[in-house]
């Protein structure tokens, strides 16, 4: 074996060896986030116990070890109430994922699967309301234009006049995170009251301004008069720039739970979520992100970039 060869057979190990490394410390911290997640959920239903928890993407966490040939982890499934999966038939063309589609498969014979997807013409968005339909999850097509979740869609899959009492009656969602087509608080809560989604999916706060509760309560009635729940979004797994929270001396590293550039998105920071400083800000004490969801009046929360576990070790 000559140098050149040799050097390589090393350099390929060393990858090798850096890659399991990885892969090891990322399902390790997926173990965390299990924790973290049955965490949240606790502390919101000591105070209200039937409080809706979503977590979105990473469906993997739902299973022992994060293995579904292992078995479902029934703490974790116990601690949620459904859970949300982006793009997983179209993201502008479409995708295949048989192994997220199995999981989600398992997952909805005990729990709601909510799916998002992102189709570019009619076509596709009748094709990813069917397939989605055919799977018994609940579908939120959002087409050209709405992929940051900007907008309310013209028409309603599945339109009913039912009273939403739980999450798992629901048939349709609306998830709207992004305020920005809106110039006031006035316009963006009457054009949520003038819809006729099971439930909402969105922020806590307008422009930063926190929603009161008279004002989340007032968008618990569907324009036809049926009853539904509001969900508030919540990121578990990235810092954001623009929320209460943060601090003008922040930047990433320091501290040093803000661990990485979060590619996409120039206000966001993934964060070593584990941390204990981290985690008071998202659920322990009155100033904490869940506890200021419940003094709104929200229903649950949508647990996003729960997938922190991997993408801190992996693009």
């Amino acid at each position: 074996m000559n140098i050149p060869t040799k050097f390589l057979v090393l350099i390929s190990y060393i990858f090798i060896l850096s890659s399991c490394s990885k892969e090891k410390r990322s399902d390790k911290k997926g173990l965390k986030m299990q924790e973290f997640i049955i965490e949240i959920s606790n502390y919101a239903r000591k105070q209200i116990p039937n409080f809706i928890i979503i977590p979105q993407n990473g469906i993997e966490l739902v299973f022992n070890d994060l293995a579904p040939e292992d078995g479902v982890n029934q703490a974790f499934l116990n601690a949620i109430d459904g859970f949300g999966i982006e793009e997983l038939f179209y993201n502008s063309t479409s995708v295949s994922n048989p192994e997220t589609l199995e999981m989600a498969q398992k997952v909805s014979e005990q729990k709601v699967i909510l799916v998002a997807d992102y189709v570019n013409d009619t076509d596709s968005y009748s094709a990813a309301v069917q397939k989605n339909q055919s799977n018994g999850f609940i579908c939120f097509s959002r087409k050209s234009g709405n992929y940051d979740y900007q907008e309310i869609p013209s028409s309603l899959i599945n339109e009913n006049t039912s009273h939403i009492a739980t999450f798992s009656e629901a048939k349709n969602y609306l998830y709207l995170i992004n305020d920005s087509e809106f110039t006031s608080k006035t316009a963006y809560l009457n054009a949520l009251r003038t819809t006729n989604y099971d439930v909402l999916l969105i922020d806590a706060f307008f422009k930063g301004e926190q929603l009161t509760k008279s004002e989340v309560n007032s968008l618990k009635m569907k324009q036809n008069g049926g009853k539904r729940v509001v969900i508030a979004y919540m990121n578990i797994g990235a810092a954001e720039k623009y929320r209460y929270y943060w601090k003008d001396k922040w930047k990433l590293h320091s501290p040093g739970w803000l661990k990485k550039k979060y590619d996409g998105y120039d206000d966001e920071i993934w964060v070593k979520f584990w941390k204990k400083e981290w985690q008071e800000i998202i659920y322990s004490g009155s100033n904490s992100y869940t506890q200021k969801i419940i003094d709104s009046g929200f229903d649950g929360a949508y647990l996003d970039n729960v997938e922190a576990y991997y993408f801190l070790y992996f693009d």
